[in-house]
């Protein structure tokens, strides 16, 4: 990913067909280490492609892929309801999960 980001921070900088010279230099300039087969790859499939047209391919490949957020739900015996974790007493803190696969720390008031 990072040769990746390299090459498109070269192109936007408007050097349209990046060199690993120009690869490295960017790496190196915020101290990341580059591996020069990894970072010829990225080249040799990205040269002489206009970046745009990849992005949107690779836009249109996503969408087509499947993100659900199944749940397994298990058809097992036991209670109807699952057992409910240990609320944080008021003044703790909690971690809460967000749908967007971030977390939320929030101060428990109540």
């Amino acid at each position: 990913m990072r040769y990746v980001a390299a090459y498109l921070l070269a192109v936007l900088g408007g050097n349209e067909s990046p060199t690993s010279k120009d690869l490295k230099k960017i790496l190196d300039s915020v101290g990341i280490e580059t591996d020069d087969e990894r970072m010829n790859k990225v080249i040799s499939e990205l040269n002489g492609k206009n970046i745009e047209d990849v992005i949107a391919q690779g836009n249109g490949k996503l969408a087509s892929m499947p993100a659900g957020g199944a749940v397994a739900v298990s058809a097992g015996g036991g209670s109807a309801a699952p057992a409910a974790a240990a609320a944080p007493a008021a003044g703790e803190y909690e971690w809460r999960g967000v749908a967007t696969g971030q977390f939320l720390l929030s101060l428990v008031t109540a």
